[in-house]
Parts: structure tokens; sequence; C-alpha cells
């Protein structure tokens, strides 16, 4: 399940480092280059927000089966596009199944025994978040053995490989929705996010997270190719490599979060994503400084997302594809504020600015996690620190009432 949620969402990131190649053999601009990239990240957000939540309304793994087979097929209209028209709409297409790995994770939480719930997560997380990290290095290699198209090809058969694996793997799991109507389903889905207090602090802290890893790996590029450092594309590329610390971090948190330390992990990785933004700082003409702001920021980026999920998922465990589709909504929307706003901030303040504009981020997800407890200790009547699977209860019809059509939940 790991490998399928790497393979998946690797699809998003093949172009990045093939736009000229794909821009010359067809002629396109740059700007109409670079849309592949857009195209995949919309076609990606569109699927969190539109399919994403069947998983709470379908059989779970035939949902997460047809995702990757319709991936496979649209990764072949990439691989036979004869113009960029087509290759843009199959890479939208592909971005908007991609999400088959937002359906793997969830069925991986129910399959997870409580006490091994973070363990899991984070395992399945490190594949996913490996795979974007690899795509980019992966598509280098593959499109230098056989052309741009070759990325294309190998990952739509390994995608229908993995659509076969899954439907023999997988064992059936029914949606708990069953008597919802699509327009009830996505209705429900906003439900959740109003009448659920811990998953919109959660969201918060998923979208600032996002948003100061996001600035600090966009403006990274400005910085490195400019003096003191001068360095060509490919070793920029490189650099990308000390993410893979980050991802294997995700385990690590996971297991904390098991042993009943999620708020610990929560607290230290807010802490730590704001003190990486001083060593990148320091980074504007020191490597060793900047590489030790990079590694803290993914080390304590991809702990909040593990701690996060975890809190999460422990609150209505028949809801949880609709839980996971406004978290990773929230998560995917916070980095793209965070990619605009840094072009703006630096184009008027430098990387100064760009670390300032980081550490605002990081600062915001520890206020909003020292609010989440404080409302949470009140809500309890106590000061005491809540576990992560105490929650503010909010009324069951409130959330599943006849009018958004959600059963209650077992």
């Amino acid at each position: 399940m790991s490998v399928a949620t790497g393979l998946a969402v690797a699809g998003n990131y093949f172009a990045q480092p093939l736009l000229d190649l794909i821009g010359r053999e067809m002629r396109l601009g740059p700007s109409m280059a670079a849309l592949t990239v857009t195209a995949a990240q919309g076609g990606y957000a569109l699927g969190l927000i539109l399919l994403v939540p069947l998983g709470d309304l379908v059989e779970r793994r035939r949902l997460a089966v047809s995702l990757y087979a319709a991936t496979a097929v649209f990764l072949l209209v990439s691989a036979t596009a004869a113009n960029g028209t087509v290759l843009l709409v199959g890479t939208a297409l592909t971005g908007l199944t991609a999400v088959g790995a937002q359906v793997v994770v969830p069925i991986a939480v129910a399959l997870a025994a409580p006490g091994e719930r973070g363990r899991v997560v984070g395992t399945v997380m490190t594949g996913l978040l490996l795979g974007a990290l690899l795509a980019r290095t992966a598509s280098g290699v593959l499109s230098a053995l056989g052309g741009w198209r070759t990325v294309y090809w190998v990952n739509a058969a390994l995608m229908a490989l993995m659509a076969v694996l899954l439907r023999v793997f997988l064992p059936r799991l029914g949606g708990d929705g069953a008597r919802l109507s699509y327009p009830g389903l996505l209705r429900s889905t906003v439900a959740m996010l109003r009448y659920e207090p811990l998953l919109r602090w959660r969201a918060g802290i998923a979208a600032l997270s996002m948003a100061s890893f996001n600035v600090l790996w966009t403006a990274l590029t400005f910085l490195l190719v400019r003096s003191p450092y001068g360095w060509s594309e490919p070793a920029i590329g490189l650099f990308a490599l000390v993410g893979a610390a980050g991802a294997l971090t995700a385990s690590v948190a996971g297991r904390l979060a098991d042993r009943g330390h999620v708020q610990m992990v929560t607290g230290g990785a807010a802490v730590l994503l704001l003190a990486s933004w001083a060593a990148s700082a320091a980074g504007a003409y020191s490597l060793v400084w900047l590489l030790a702001g990079a590694i803290s920021l993914d080390l304590a980026h991809k702990a909040l997302l593990n701690a996060n999920q975890n809190v999460v998922y422990a609150l209505r465990p028949e809801a949880r594809n609709r839980i996971n589709s406004v978290v990773m909504t929230c998560f995917f929307a916070g980095g793209t504020c965070g990619s605009a706003l840094t072009s703006v901030v630096w184009t008027h303040g430098g990387w100064t600015s760009v670390c300032v504009l980081g550490a605002a981020c990081s600062a915001g997800t520890i206020a909003l996690w020292t609010l989440e407890r404080i409302t949470v200790a009140r809500a309890a009547g106590r000061p005491s620190r809540p576990t992560a699977h105490r929650r503010e209860e909010p009324s069951r019809a409130a959330v599943t009432g006849r009018a958004s059509g959600v059963r209650p939940g077992r």
C-alpha cells in the first residue's frame, strides 16, 4: 500500500524537470509547457474534493482499483499525446484519478489496530512522500534513457500492475454511507469541517505547515542559481534529495503517536518548523546552514502531517474518507498559497523576506495548536492534556442529520 501511494502521486511531478524537452518536441512556449504542472495539480485538487469522499459511499477496494486503473489509462494518453492539448488533458485526468492514493490511506487506517494506527499511517505516508520526492529524479533518469515519453509508459505499466495487486490483496471494505446521494456526500463533507472543531484546527495546521514547506522549496531555486552558489539545474534537483530524511520521519512520528505522544509530536514539530527558518536565513551565504534549515523543515513538516492524520482519523471512523478529503484539500491549498506568495515576496524583498514569510507560517502552526489545546481543555472542564482520541462531541444530528443524509456512526 505504501508503494501504491508513492506511484500514484509520482505522476503529478514527472513533468517538472522535463518542461524544456516537452516544449521543444511539442513546439510549446515556456508558459504553455508549464501548464502541464498546473494541470496535474489542478486535477489532483479536484479529485480530493470530488472523488476521495466516495470512499465513504461505495466499496473501497473497488474504488481504489478503479482509480488506479483509470490513472494507468490516462498516463497512456499523455505518453501518446500528439500535441500540447492532448498532453494537458491527459495530465489533468491523471491528476484527478491519482487521488486513489488518498483512498488507500484510509483503507490502511481501517485495517490497522487502534494501537498501531500511527505506525501504519506513517508507513503508508512514507511511501507517498518518497514517491513525490523521487519522481523528479526518476523522471530525469528515464527521459535520458528513452525520451520524456518513457516516463509515462513506465508509470502506466506500474499503475496497471498496482491495480491488479490491490484487487488481489486488499479485503473488501464497504462504504458506510450506502443511503447517501452523491450531492449529500459532498454536503456532509463540508459539514464535517463545520461541526468538528478538532478537524478545523488540524486542517489549519496542515495548511500552514504545507505553506511553510512550499515557501522554502519554491524560493530555493531562486537562491541557488545566484551568487554565492551559482548552481546548475541538475545540481539543484539533487538538493531535493535531502527531503528523504523528512519522509522517513513520518514512520517515527507514527510510532510516537501510538504511544500516546501525538500532542508532544505536534508541539515539538511546530517549534522545530519555526526554528528551521533561523537556520535557513543564515543559509543565504552558508551551505551548511541551508542544509540544516531544509532538513529541519522537512523533518518537522512530515511529523506534523502524521500527527494531524492521527488526530483526525480518530474522530469518525465511518467518515474517514470525507475527513481525509477535508484535511488534504486544506493541505494542498495552503501549499498553493505559499508558492504564490513566495514569488511576490522574493521579487520585493529577496531571501530575507522569504524567510520572514516562512517563519510567519510556522508561527501560525504553533498558535493554532496552542489554541486547540486551550479550547479542548476548556470543553473538557479541566486543564489536563487530552489524548489524541478525545474531541469535542458535537450533536450527532448536527453532522449526520436528515438534510445531509449521513447515516449515524456505528
